[in-house]
Parts: C-alpha cells; sequence; structure tokens
C-alpha cells in the first residue's frame, strides 16, 4: 500500500498549503494546475523578490514589455510591471478558481502585494489596494498589506470595502493582535453599514523561520544552551495560534460569524528552512495545525512532498513554547528587538528587490524598442 502523499494529508489534517511563488510559465505549461490536481495546493502567494525572479531574470515577459510599450511609449516602469503582474495573478486565480468555490471562498485565493513604498502610508495602501482589487476583477484574489502600524489601519479600512487582505511580513504576537482586532473592526463597520461580510477572506502571514535566523544568533552571543536554538520561530508562532484560538472563540467574533464571517486564518510565511542543520520540512510538520495555511518555496514543497511527516502538532506544547520564549529573558534577549528589527529588514529587502525589478523593465524597455 503506497504511501499518501503528506500535502494531501496535511488538507485532510486542516491546514491548506499554499504555493510561495509564481512565474508565467508555470501557469502555461500546467505547473500550477498539477499542484492543484495531485498536490491539493489550495492557493498561492507572491511578493516583489518572487516578480524579480520572474520578471527580471528571464526572457519570459520580454514580448509583453515590448507590446505594452509599443502601444504607449510613455507608459511608466511600475505601470509595466503592474500589467504584466495583474495579467499573472489574474490566470493564476482562474486556475484555483474551483478550489475557491468547493471550499466556499475559504481557499483558492492567490496574492498581489502593494509596492513596498507604501509601507508607511495608509492612505496610500488603501487607495492602491482598492485600485488593484478593482483592476484584478477576480473574486479569489488577496491584496497583500505589510503588517506594519500603517498597514493595520489600512488593512481595517480595506477590509470595511470588502477587499480580501492578506497581512504579510507579521513577526510578532503583540502585532498579530492588532492585526486580528482590525479585521474584527473591519467586519463590525462593514456589518453596521449593512454590506455583507460572508464573501470576505483574511489571512495574517506570520513569518517564522527568519525569527529563528535572528535568535539563534543573538544565543550564541549570549552564550546561552545550545538547545533553545531553532525553537523561538515555533515557539512565537505558537503562542500567536493560542491567540487566534481565543479570540475567534470571543463572544464578539461569534456575533459576526453568525453573519457569515470567516475567521482570519494565521499563515505561516518563511517556512523554507534557512539553518542547514535543521531539517528542511522542519517549519512544515512543527506548524501543521486545523484553520491555518502554510504558504511554502518550490523546494520545500519538494522535500515535504517527498519525506515530510503531515501530523497535527500545532496545538501541543504551548506551554513548553511560553517557557522558551521566557528563557530569551533570562538571557537578556529582548524578543521585540528582534521582531521590530526583522520587520524593517523584511520592508528593506522586498522594497531593494522591487527597485530591481523596476529598472530591469527600464533596461528591457530601452533594449526591446
Amino acid at each position: 500500500m503506497s504511501k499518501e502523499n503528506p500535502l494531501v494529508t496535511a488538507n485532510r489534517i486542516g491546514q491548506s498549503i499554499w504555493i510561495d511563488d509564481i512565474q508565467r510559465s508555470m501557469i502555461e505549461k500546467g505547473e500550477i494546475k498539477d499542484l492543484i490536481n495531485n498536490d491539493a495546493i489550495a492557493g498561492l502567494t507572491s511578493n516583489p523578490s518572487i516578480f524579480e525572479a520572474a520578471i527580471a531574470k528571464t526572457t519570459e515577459y520580454d514580448s509583453s514589455i515590448a507590446e505594452i510599450t509599443s502601444a504607449d511609449s510613455s507608459v511608466s516602469d511600475l505601470e509595466i510591471f503592474n500589467q504584466l503582474a495583474i495579467a499573472d495573478i489574474q490566470a493564476a486565480a482562474d486556475e484555483f478558481a474551483e478550489v475557491y468555490k468547493t471550499t466556499g471562498g475559504q481557499d483558492g485565493m492567490v496574492s498581489l502585494e502593494v509596492p513596498p513604498d507604501l509601507a508607511h502610508d495608509a492612505a496610500g495602501t488603501v487607495k492602491t489596494g482598492l485600485e488593484l482589487n478593482k483592476r484584478l476583477d477576480r473574486d479569489n484574489v488577496m491584496i497583500k498589506v505589510p503588517g506594519t502600524k500603517a498597514g493595520v489601519e489600512a488593512f481595517e479600512k480595506l477590509t470595511a470595502e470588502g477587499v480580501n487582505v492578506n497581512v504579510t511580513l507579521l513577526f510578532s504576537v503583540n502585532r498579530y493582535k492588532e492585526i486580528a482586532q482590525a479585521y474584527i473592526r473591519g467586519l463590525e463597520a462593514r456589518a453596521q453599514a449593512g454590506l455583507p461580510i460572508d464573501s470576505i477572506a483574511s489571512v495574517a502571514s506570520f513569518f517564522v523561520s527568519r525569527v529563528d535566523v535572528a535568535a539563534d544568533t543573538a544565543l550564541q552571543a549570549a552564550s546561552a544552551d545550545a538547545e533553545l536554538e531553532g525553537k523561538t520561530g515555533i515557539a512565537n508562532a505558537k503562542v500567536a495560534y493560542a491567540y487566534f484560538a481565543n479570540i475567534f472563540g470571543s463572544e464578539a467574533w461569534q456575533a459576526l460569524s453568525s453573519k457569515g464571517a470567516k475567521p482570519q486564518r494565521l499563515l505561516w510565511a518563511s517556512t523554507g528552512t534557512k539553518n542547514p542543520e535543521y531539517k528542511d520540512t522542519y517549519y512544515i510538520e512543527e506548524l501543521m495545525g486545523p484553520q491555518t495555511v502554510n504558504t511554502i518555496p518550490p523546494k520545500t514543497l519538494d522535500a515535504f512532498r517527498d519525506h515530510g511527516i503531515a501530523e497535527n502538532r500545532l496545538a501541543t506544547n504551548l506551554d513548553k513554547a511560553r517557557e522558551q520564549l521566557t528563557a530569551l529573558q533570562q538571557h537578556k534577549i529582548v524578543l521585540s528587538d528582534i521582531t521590530d528589527k526583522l520587520e524593517a529588514d523584511g520592508l528593506a529587502s522586498f522594497a531593494d528587490a522591487f527597485d530591481r525589478l523596476l529598472a530591469s523593465i527600464a533596461e528591457k524597455r530601452k533594449n526591446l524598442s
């Protein structure tokens, strides 16, 4: 008897697996369709780094760039990117349309991020988010908004406007709490306005492995017990999940749930193992549990399909997770300092990737003209 694909098992456990990648050839060659049919992949996420790799580092988009600039020589590099990305996201959303339908609008989602330079501009994020959502013109798309202070404000307003939002670059439990509360406020505002809330879906993208990289470095500098290494990211996520279970089991939430509202699921991001000493499927296996999403890069997805173990571990050992986070304090390691820096570094990384992408588009249009 052959072993069940662990990606399929994860789906039965109640965790949705999304792929953290997009490229036009994935759609044209049927790779996304195969992921849906064979691996129960239930959604897709993108970010500026992914689009940089797809557009700047391949020739797949060159003919489209030439067509766009030929039709309008004054078009901006940003608008060229928007047209390329929107076409890809629409095509991917169409591939996932049946998943969206069969899961009642919970899965089948495809995400497109607002430009990184809007990270601290709430009004600009709302304006751009609404524009992108309208241009995408698909029910199963999410607008990605970074979980900065401004992002919390923008997210609440976009939710009230009926936009599906993927709040990204979340590292701290406190910021996640702000996001979960903003989601409820946004839904309440929409319901009070007499507008439907049953078709809105949202995820909170909580980053994991990057936390371990930073925490392990601090632990080593403090000459701490090596047993603490590789534990912070998982422990941090488990504490966030406990809050998820609490807030979406509250009376305030039940009032919205009775009107058809869907919980904002936690989405585990940054789940590719960065430390070669850790198992390559570590962040998939330890964070598997119901009512969650894990968005996985292709290499890690292949590894989990090959030798991953799918079982419900997420809600276990919560007390131990809290103890591990407390142990950081004993070594004078302040987790909030780590997560604040990771947020800033993540924003800078995506901004740099986006700048390189636009510079590449400028170079390509010049060479293709």
